[in-house]
């Protein structure tokens, strides 16, 4: 999953970062409202993490630029206005959640997998295509109720698919996905990872549509023949 963290604090910011994406999140950066704005014009994401107070500016200008312009994508507050006054004009703004400072990184966590969960019209955390099962919080992945060992990338793009099942999903889109702003991308690392998705989860897990990008097969192309022999405990 994809977020967009807007933080001015660095060692907030880097804290926040490197939590999420211990729990396999892909993290664009923003320590502004004017970095804030770039970003969400240049690539996009699942969620958005939000602190209000910014060196130009409160944060709800965001929110609700972004709301007046038709954005549904989810936004997550971050604030240490404690008083109730602000919480209810934030949520009115067009803000989703509002987590106060401090807080857990769990709490962070599952906040964010609800309000991508709920964008996504789905109610279970767990996502089902045919034998394949995915649990977004403990990024496990079984067919027929065994493991299936993935690495982490293959993870992240086997989730864009099943969180978009009839969506065609451009190669920008993908790298989007897995890597964010990131210019360290190698050509033929979604090739790669794509090529290692069919490997394990069978040739037909993912299609080509040639010329424009590709698309998640159908429940019968899952291979039960990959998975580990070992049943998920």
């Amino acid at each position: 999953m994809h977020v967009l963290l807007i933080e001015d604090d660095a060692l907030v910011a880097s804290g926040i970062q490197a939590g999420l994406e211990a729990h396999d999140f892909v993290v664009d950066l923003a320590m502004s409202l004017a970095d804030g704005r770039h970003a969400m014009k240049v690539s996009s994401c699942d969620a958005v993490v939000l602190d209000l107070g910014l060196p130009d500016g409160d944060g709800m200008t965001l929110v609700r630029e972004w709301r007046e312009s038709n954005l549904d994508t989810p936004i997550l507050v971050l604030t240490a206005r404690d008083a109730l006054h602000d919480r209810v004009a934030g949520l009115q703004g067009g803000a989703d959640d509002y987590l106060l400072k401090p807080f857990e990184l769990d709490e962070l966590v599952a906040r964010l997998h609800a309000l991508i969960r709920r964008a996504a019209g789905r109610a279970h955390p767990r996502i089902t295509h045919g034998p394949l099962n995915f649990d977004p919080l403990t990024r496990e992945i079984t067919v027929s109720g065994r493991l299936v060992m993935l690495q982490r990338r293959e993870t992240t793009l086997l989730e864009a698919f099943l969180q978009s099942p009839t969506a065609l999903l451009t190669t920008d889109q993908l790298k989007d996905r897995m890597y964010g702003l990131s210019d360290d991308v190698e050509s033929n690392a979604l090739n790669v990872h794509i090529f290692h998705l069919r490997r394990k989860l069978g040739k037909g897990i993912i299609e080509t549509v040639r010329g424009l990008g590709y698309r998640l097969g159908s429940p019968e192309a899952v291979d039960v023949s990959q998975a580990s022999s070992r049943p998920k405990e």
